[in-house]
């Protein structure tokens, strides 16, 4: 029997194919939590409107009810029908005898006798509830999310390299965290976060986290291998997008810069480089610190050059600049190529406290 030949993606679409509905629990979009008292008092509300609505639908109607005694229905007989209406419990003493009467009973009563059962008793159809509203949440944000940042690794780099970005005004609603590990996305979502439960190494996960629409890319894992195997994945599917790698060792940083990477940071060099300096001069690691904490203290930024700046050099402006990005290359202030600002420069500066 001949074999079926399937070519090497496919395998990688079977996520993004999915819909909506079936990616609940793999992807999540987080909402504002709601305290326990507050759902209570939302489900008495909707329950009471409920009722509200039906008492006002039999007393517009009244002329076409009738009780056991053969008198008019008053506004009490209204309220008294309709409680038992939604609560199914039906006495048979007040019926509607009016075509009128009874098309209004089907179209508006029974409709709203169902909403009153669902709310209050709805425990098991609140789980299903749920999962409906995920799948639209889910389905809505696939069709918004561009210029986001995906975050690989939920550890301790991931969530300081979450927190930078959040420092720097970014909404948690532009970044989606990738992990295996349910636990870093339980604290991942319950910080406001979009989660993706996957392996980062597999394209069909990486393409659930939108990168293919993202503006960068955090790879902050535990192994370097992994990493390597990430930022491959991520350039084959953005050849664009930047990326950003962290990595234990420095003898792997030409793997990640051969695989795509734009910048690879070596947490073990950089801690042991600050770990020594701190030896000797514990405030430097201080300022350092608050350099690289942009809501507190100075902070290191970057901005483009005004109109009146070009053809002047960047030694002499009011701020403390550091470099120039030229053609997307970090140049120092002090190399000669930079002695004169041109337009389409952007200036590497020390922002202080008060600006």
């Amino acid at each position: 029997m001949a074999k079926t030949s399937r070519r090497p993606g496919d395998l990688d679409q079977t996520l993004t194919k999915r819909p909506a509905y079936a990616l609940v629990g793999v992807l999540r979009v987080p909402e504002l939590p709601i305290g326990p008292v507050r759902a209570i008092w939302r489900r008495v509300l909707i329950a009471l409107l409920a009722l509200l609505v039906a008492v006002i639908t039999v007393y517009l109607t009244r002329g076409g009810y009738v009780d056991v005694r053969g008198d008019r229905m008053s506004l009490l007989d209204c309220v008294y029908f309709a409680t038992v209406s939604l609560t199914t419990t039906g006495y048979g003493d007040v019926t509607p005898y009016s075509e009128s009467a009874r098309l209004t009973n089907i179209l508006i009563i029974t409709p709203l006798r169902i909403l009153f059962i669902v709310v209050l008793v709805g425990t098991t159809l609140q789980v299903l509830t749920e999962r409906s509203r995920q799948a639209w949440k889910i389905q809505r944000w696939r069709s918004r999310v561009r210029n986001h940042t995906v975050v690989v690794g939920y550890g301790t780099k991931g969530k300081t390299a979450v927190a930078a970005i959040l420092d720097d005004e970014n909404s948690p609603k532009d970044v989606i965290v990738v992990d295996t590990d349910t636990t870093a996305l339980g604290h991942a979502s319950n910080a406001g976060l979009v989660t993706v439960h996957g392996d980062a190494t597999k394209s069909d996960v990486l393409r659930l986290a939108a990168v293919q629409h993202a503006s960068a890319i955090v790879i902050a894992t535990s192994r370097d291998d992994t990493a390597v195997l990430v930022t491959l994945t991520a350039r084959e599917i953005a050849p664009n997008v930047k990326i950003v790698a962290s990595i234990r060792e420095a003898e792997n940083q030409h793997l990640l810069k051969q695989s795509g990477a734009d910048a690879v940071i070596v947490s073990s060099e950089t801690a042991g480089r600050l770990l020594g300096v701190a030896t000797t001069t514990p405030s430097v690691v201080a300022m350092i610190e608050d350099l690289l904490t942009p809501a507190e203290g100075f902070a290191i930024v970057e901005r483009d050059v005004e109109q009146s700046e070009v053809g002047g050099s960047p030694r002499h402006l009011s701020e403390i600049v550091l470099g120039v990005v030229r053609d997307g290359q970090l140049l120092r202030v002090d190399a000669p190529e930079v002695d004169a600002i041109e337009a389409g420069d952007r200036l590497l500066y020390v922002r202080s406290p008060s600006t």
